[in-house]
């Protein structure tokens, strides 16, 4: 029996059981799927990644290869090339690869780790026929970065997730020609930073509020209609503009890898579409922990690190001293807030503070995140400006949730002009 099994090994994986061995954990199993420890981040060789965790600009691979390198310090196990196929309420992971073979093994407790996938041109339903040359931005940085291979010359991409601005720049640099990045909602999906580096230094057109309504070609994709949407997101009639292209890039959104999760009876957030976890990333089943994309989208691999660690922190301790029981505080997203995570909070379970992580729906100028307990406000946070495609957080102090019971709401309040 290990002490802690985690399933996947990229960079959520690898900064939890480096966290968990840290703590004192000595029987440590991590499992990927791939070929090789680093997941994501093998194929995002541009930089910018590690500002935050390592205040340093590292590319992709390189933030990938310190936790790697750290790792291998360690008596952590590794299997790779190896599928897990389910995780039981009593902790027990099936897995199955080449050289592992079929095997159940058992664990004191569990790290999900699987990352998450990209939304696909069926799940939004894009009318038009169905022809080669349409593909999701991260399988085209996969076909680019890894297998050597440009997957088009004349490029529509439709989304403004990070993968789409980056694979924008990307295609450009490898001599390919990107018409325009199309979006549906009436502001970007991706970081600022992106949208200047990837789109404006490039001089490729960012249409907001647009999206694709026809796509044509028999063999190959020859053209794609795109149409301007009112504020239902409904097509407008007369606005149709049609680009010649071989190529329709989709960017329209990432979804937590959760079959396992949901396989196990773990409790799943309908606004994050992953598990809902207390205020140590333990789940709703006692000795299942998750951390990174599995659990919320981030727009930051640094985050993925540091709520990773915290996680790994406490799967050790979950080994040492049992279930933490107690009463819990579950918070809600008021106006103007897509989410919150952690879902609750165990106020006797908090050291010195919990952070609480979440996203704007709309973009908000000069404002106050306000936390609520009731019609008590126990905090208020100023922002110069928030963004539906920036991942916020704040800080709770242990004092603030003494005495509170029930619910939290976290909000924004917009000043006025």
């Amino acid at each position: 029996m290990y002490d802690l099994i985690v399933v996947g090994g990229g960079p959520a994986g690898l900064a939890a059981a480096s966290s968990a061995w840290e703590q004192g954990l000595r029987s440590i199993l991590i499992v990927e799927r791939d070929t090789h420890l680093g997941g994501i981040l093998n194929q995002c060789i541009h930089n910018g990644f590690g500002l935050t965790y390592f205040k340093e600009e590292l590319t992709g691979p390189e933030y990938a290869h310190r936790f790697v390198e750290l790792l291998r310090k360690t008596g952590v196990e590794v299997r790779t090339d190896t599928m897990v196929l389910d995780v039981t309420p009593d902790l027990k992971v099936t897995m199955t690869g080449p050289e592992t073979g079929y095997r159940v093994e058992r664990a004191k407790s569990v790290i999900l780790a699987m990352g998450c996938r990209e939304r696909t041109r069926g799940a939004i339903g894009t009318p038009g026929a169905r022809p080669a040359g349409v593909l999701t931005a991260g399988a085209a940085q996969r076909y680019v970065n890894i297998e050597g291979y440009l997957p088009g010359k004349r490029v529509v991409i439709l989304g403004s997730g990070d993968i789409g601005l980056i694979m924008a720049r990307r295609m450009t640099l490898e001599g390919a020609k990107v018409l325009a990045c199309v979006e549906v909602m009436p502001y970007s999906g991706g970081l600022t930073r992106n949208i200047v580096q990837c789109l404006e230094d490039y001089n490729i057109p960012l249409y907001l509020s647009h999206t694709v309504t026809d796509i044509r070609g028999r063999d190959r994709v020859e053209q794609v209609t795109v149409s301007r949407v009112d504020e239902r997101r409904r097509p407008i009639p007369g606005t149709e503009m049609v680009f010649d292209c071989d190529t329709l890039l989709l960017s329209v959104g990432l979804i937590p890898e959760n079959e396992l999760t949901t396989r196990a009876g773990i409790e799943i957030d309908p606004r994050t579409k992953g598990a809902a976890v207390y205020e140590n990333m333990e789940t709703s089943l006692p000795g299942v922990f998750v951390c990174g994309n599995v659990c919320h989208v981030h727009d930051l691999v640094d985050f993925v690190t540091q709520e990773s660690q915290r996680a790994g922190a406490a799967a050790a301790k979950f080994v040492r001293e049992g279930e933490r029981a107690g009463e819990s505080i579950r918070l809600q997203n008021g106006p103007s807030v897509s989410y919150t995570v952690p879902q609750r909070i165990r106020p006797q379970n908090v050291d010195k503070s919990v952070n609480v992580f979440f996203r704007v729906n709309r973009i908000c100028g000069k404002s106050e995140i306000v936390v609520t307990a009731g019609e008590k406000q126990i905090a208020a946070f100023k922002r110069e400006r928030l963004n539906p495609g920036e991942m916020e957080h704040i800080t709770l102090p242990q004092k603030l949730l003494e005495g509170v019971s029930g619910e939290l709401t976290v909000s924004v309040k917009e000043a006025r002009e």
